[in-house]
């Protein structure tokens, strides 16, 4: 069993930053692609950011197009941790921060459709003030 624990949420005036954290707890966590979703109120849940190491070392990542540029993704192999560390953030980034594994290829999981991450956490509140 697989159990995704994220932390690092808070509030924050526009323009600031924020990093977070989410930690997997189970077996296998590197044939997982993680990834990050968001949801506001009365709005779909949307993909925010995803990354997976392949063997060797090397890593992908692939970020929503609202996200590019001001996001960043990475991960800690060590630790079972999964970052997402928002830079310039905007009213409009303000939402509920799930993290979320999926277990499939990446060439699937990196389309950050919902359906194909098994494992979500339980999220964590961005708030961006302006």
């Amino acid at each position: 069993q697989v159990q995704l624990v994220e932390s690092g949420g808070g509030s924050v005036q526009a323009g600031g930053s924020l990093r977070l954290s989410c930690t997997f707890f189970g077996y296998a966590y590197s044939t997982y692609s993680m990834g990050w979703f968001r949801q506001a109120p009365g709005k779909e849940r949307e993909g925010v950011a995803a990354i997976y190491t392949g063997a060797g070392g090397t890593y992908y990542a692939d970020y929503g197009d609202s996200v590019k540029g001001r996001f960043t993704i990475s991960q800690d192999n060590v630790k079972n941790t999964v970052y997402l560390h928002m830079d310039s953030l905007e009213p409009g980034d303000t939402a509920m921060y799930y993290c979320a594994a999926c277990g499939g290829a990446w060439r699937w999981c990196r389309n950050l459709r919902s359906g194909d991450y098994r494992y979500w956490g339980q999220g964590t509140q961005v708030t961006v003030s302006s």
